[in-house]
């Protein structure tokens, strides 16, 4: 199963390269929302298709208007997007054509301010509403799968953050409460890693994903060592919670370093290959796939199973495992635990780096105050697991996701966090070692 695994991510890889072209599925349905007050109250409007307009970067939809005295109009509407050169934002409805007549610029400032923002559902895309071909499934079962596909990419943050937690802690013992930080670090890193790439003329969308992720890492693993060589190492001999209190002062730091750097506005990624793949349907319930999280969710399982074999099968794996054991004794044997230690901060922080890039990729962004909260819910997960344990941690990634998920489609969303918390506190009474420790509240190998 393992050897499938890279060649059909590299085939869906060379896939999404081919459909870069395009807009997304945001201006999709921004250009929908403008056609009904183009049109007589009460019409029905039904989507035809959707084209390339008459010049770069519009969009053109054909759509058929049904009046109330049976009379039918065949109609278009010609979508403008501005050119985001930076590519700090999301590309903005410049300009609206209805009939190849433009509209005057007074008429479409009142429509997007006064009707756009709105957020009025628009007519619905007769692409996403097509059910023919799909397999019909049972609606208990449909909503299910859709829950659960939907937080494959919340599964993949998760567990990278939480073995990201679980490598440094069974070394040292202590947590370091700043990963939430070095994944809005690598969030924001790769934000100015695409915008630089999209200066240059040979960038893709595809190529813009390998330079997010080049970047943040790259980003997030020297901000790392240099958080191991300035802080984590002036306290390796310190008794009690030095490190704990040293990186909340870190994390609080980061934090406002990541905002003198963004700046006050919110630096988004324009969505790509987000265009939904239709599976099976349930009457009108349509389950989708998202390319993108798809893709995005493999390259983070697949770093945390690459992180569990470098520990198992690896000369440093051996290395960690035996100052994870006993470090007095690793030294004896010729090992350096400082060394050791210095890798593993460096990974951990690379690992929140990718785990910033997927937020951004599948959000469009995330805020310099938005580490924390990620942050806890990924401890909490290192703890559910049994931190210390890699692959522990990486598991309770996959089950705080999927608790979250199931919470969210069946009770209320508002009570998903504090649900969360009070499970870490249920499971700390009941089992403390968490799922895959030990049941005692005592020491135990790691």
């Amino acid at each position: 199963m393992r050897p499938l695994l890279l060649p059909i991510l590299v085939a869906v890889l060379v896939a999404l390269s081919g459909c870069g072209e395009g807009f997304d599925t945001d201006q999709m349905r921004l250009c929908r929302q403008a056609i009904p007050p183009l049109n007589p109250t009460g019409a029905h409007i039904e989507i035809e298709r959707a084209t390339v307009g008459p010049v770069p970067r519009a969009l053109r939809l054909l759509y058929r208007v049904q009046l109330g005295d049976g009379v039918a109009r065949h109609r278009s509407i010609d979508c403008l997007f501005a050119a985001e050169s930076n590519g700090l934002g999301r590309p903005n409805l410049i300009g609206i054509a209805s009939d190849g007549r433009p509209m005057p610029d007074a008429s479409f400032y009142f429509l997007r301010r006064f009707y756009l923002e709105d957020r009025v559902e628009p007519p619905p895309d007769p692409a996403a509403l097509s059910t023919e071909d799909l397999p019909a499934i049972p609606s208990g079962l449909a909503y299910g799968l859709q829950q659960g596909l939907s937080s494959l990419p919340t599964a993949a943050i998760y567990g990278l953050l939480a073995a990201a937690y679980a490598l440094v802690y069974g070394l040292t013992g202590r947590i370091i409460l700043c990963f939430g930080e070095f994944a809005a670090l690598g969030a924001l890193a790769s934000v100015v890693g695409v915008a630089l790439l999209l200066s240059l003329p040979v960038s893709t969308p595809l190529t813009g994903l390998v330079a997010a992720f080049a970047v943040a890492i790259l980003v997030a693993a020297l901000h790392g060592f240099a958080m191991g060589r300035f802080v984590l190492r002036r306290l390796e001999r310190a008794s009690g919670q030095q490190i704990l209190i040293a990186t909340i002062g870190l994390a609080i730091a980061m934090s406002e370093y990541l905002r003198l750097a963004q700046g006050p506005q919110l630096r988004w990624l324009p969505p790509v290959f987000n265009t939904p793949l239709r599976l099976a349907h349930a009457g009108d319930f349509i389950v989708t796939l998202n390319p993108l999280a798809t893709v995005l969710t493999l390259l983070g399982l697949g770093a945390m199973l690459g992180l569990v074999q470098l520990i198992r099968r690896t000369a440093y794996g051996r290395a960690w495992r035996a100052v994870a054991q006993d470090e007095r004794t690793a030294a004896l044997f010729g090992v350096d635990p400082r060394a050791v230690r210095d890798i593993a901060i460096v990974i951990a922080c690379a690992l929140c780096g990718m785990a910033g890039v997927i937020v951004t990729a599948i959000y469009g962004g995330m805020g310099f105050a938005g580490g924390f909260t990620l942050g806890l819910k990924a401890l909490v997960a290192a703890v559910l697991g049994g931190i210390g344990s890699v692959s522990g941690a990486a598991l309770g990634g996959l089950f705080i996701a999927g608790f979250e998920a199931l919470w969210s489609a069946t009770l209320p969303i508002e009570q998903r966090d504090l649900a969360v918390y009070l499970l870490l506190a249920i499971v700390l009474i009941w089992r403390p070692g968490g799922f895959f420790g030990d049941a005692e509240l005592t020491p135990r190998q790691v």
